[in-house]
């Protein structure tokens, strides 16, 4: 129940990239596994601004999911997009919980070059948001 009032949510905030609404979606204490970042960006707040930062970096125009599994508790969405003309695949490994909030995220994205742009950028974003 909650995965699919989730992955609703989920795709709503994607498509549209509205940040306004992120605090209602996110629960208070959310994780976020970076792809660049051993340790995981833990609470609301912070998980917010990773999403932020990732709407205007990787869910920019050029970004579509491309395969979507889920279960009552788990979702994978395979994603391709494109940076400055680099290739960029990835997955987004969600959990929400019974209300249908963003509990945990993973992202894991390739090849190589693609995690070095997306670090670089997300980095930039990032430090302008501070």
């Amino acid at each position: 129940m909650g995965t699919t009032k989730g992955l609703a949510n989920w795709h709503k905030f994607v498509e549209t990239r509205n940040t306004s609404s992120l605090g209602e979606f996110i629960d208070d204490n959310a994780v976020l596994y970076s792809p660049v970042v051993w340790t995981p960006v833990e609470g609301k707040f912070m998980v917010t601004m990773y999403l932020m930062a990732a709407a205007k970096i990787i869910a920019n125009d050029n970004f579509k999911y491309v395969r979507e599994v889920a279960d009552d508790e788990n979702a994978v969405l395979e994603f391709e997009t494109e940076i400055d003309g680099i290739t960029v695949e990835g997955v987004d490994m969600v959990k929400f919980t019974d209300e249908g909030k963003l509990k945990e995220i993973k992202v894991m994205i390739r090849p190589l070059k693609a995690v070095h742009i997306v670090h670089q950028k997300m980095g930039e974003y990032l430090e302008k948001m501070k």
